[in-house]
């Protein structure tokens, strides 16, 4: 008989076998945002095939650290989707094999940095307060070392809650127990019944069931409903108003728990081109089509390093040196400095540098011994550009 474990054991190890991500690198300030180009106006009628798009005025150097991340696959992986944007202009865009433009990709941990957009729109609006207890019911009691958590800590990924983010074995993780086990039917219950085991803001925990609490305290901010389904409706009429419509991300596909909570820590698809437009988003500082749709404050806060880690922003990836023994994701003795990425589960990036004026969006299945060797193509890559 095939037991429970097994089951979530194989199932872990199917989809997080390169699940780690706790990890950047960098040093350097941010460059000012360079003007909003026409956005995704470069990307709209623009076909696609399996194999490279003609780019003559493209240079054979960058061309070819493009296609490296297709042919070398044995290094870095199955490279499925390749977009390049200058100025928000497409100068690259190539597909593996069966994907094309209008494939919906899984974001994994890239929809960290969606959700930490969409908590910026409400606190913009006077909805929730960054610095503020975060509005947990549970947290709420007299005496609960809980209650002094902050929108920020959450954001920051040091809420000193007791999360594991992968276990040993695998299945024993927060994440694979919330995502495919006993936390699965309310992955936000899951996460907020997780005991203190630091201080708000003592420690840095990467923690996807963090990113999921978010998403139950932006659900409860749109709609008092307790109904599953007024629930996922509220968020998709949200995200529909706030990003979607405004960014041209037609395809962008949010995954709701049984109680109606955004897997906002890891589960979202789109197409390469949406995720490029995301990027674009946070390139031109919040600023689409000359419309600033979100402060230039939040951009900053997601963009500045956190007190326990350099490397992480407000759930964002920066170019910025790590603590010792923290593992790179980008490349900081190589990069811009202004550099910083949204990064998921098997290597999906979308990568920005605003000093290049450029956003790279790559999306794939790389192993955990494939990553090395994937960071150092991309670093090629962005270096070219």
């Amino acid at each position: 008989m095939i037991t429970k474990k097994r089951l979530l054991a194989s199932a872990a190890l199917a989809m997080f076998g390169a699940w780690s991500l706790t990890h950047a690198a960098g040093q350097g300030n941010l460059a000012p945002a360079a003007p909003a180009p026409k956005f995704g106006a470069s990307l709209d009628g623009v076909a696609a095939a399996d194999t490279p798009r003609a780019l003559p005025a493209l240079p054979a150097a960058i061309r070819g650290r493009a296609d490296a991340l297709f042919t070398d696959a044995d290094d870095v992986g199955q490279t499925r989707a390749l977009v390049i944007l200058r100025d928000g202009e497409l100068i690259y865009e190539r597909y593996g094999a069966g994907f094309g433009p209008d494939t919906k990709l899984i974001s994994w941990s890239m929809a960290k940095s969606i959700t930490a957009v969409l908590t910026g729109f409400l606190v913009a609006d006077g909805q929730l307060s960054l610095d503020g207890p975060a509005p947990v019911k549970a947290w709420q009691r007299s005496g609960d070392p809980r209650g002094a958590i902050t929108l920020r800590s959450l954001l920051h990924m040091s809420s000193g809650l007791e999360h594991v983010e992968n276990g040993d074995p695998v299945w024993q993780g927060d994440t694979v127990a919330m995502l495919f086990g006993d936390g699965a039917a309310d992955m936000a219950g899951f996460a907020e019944a997780k005991p203190a085991a630091a201080q708000p803001d003592e420690v840095f925990n990467y923690s996807s069931a963090t990113s999921v609490i978010l998403s139950d305290i932006l659900a409860d901010t749109l709609t008092p409903s307790k109904n599953p389904e007024a629930r996922r409706d509220a968020m998709r009429d949200f995200i529909g108003g706030r990003l979607i419509e405004p960014l041209g991300m037609t395809s962008l596909t949010p995954e709701f728990d049984a109680h109606g909570t955004m897997i906002g820590g890891s589960i979202m698809h789109a197409t390469a081109r949406d995720y490029a437009r995301f990027g674009e988003f946070l390139r031109n500082h919040g600023v689409v089509n000359g419309q600033r749709l979100l402060p230039e404050t939040w951009i900053r806060f997601m963009l500045t390093p956190s007190a326990n880690d350099a490397g992480y922003g407000g759930h964002i990836w920066l170019n910025r040196k790590r603590p010792a023994g923290a593992q790179p994701a980008l490349w900081p003795d190589r990069g811009p400095n202004d550099l910083f990425a949204c990064i998921g589960h098997q290597g999906q990036y979308v990568i920005v540098s605003p000093s290049q004026r450029v956003t790279i969006v790559r999306l794939g299945v790389t192993t955990d011994d494939q990553f090395p060797a994937l960071r150092r193509h991309l670093a090629d890559l962005t270096e070219s550009l």
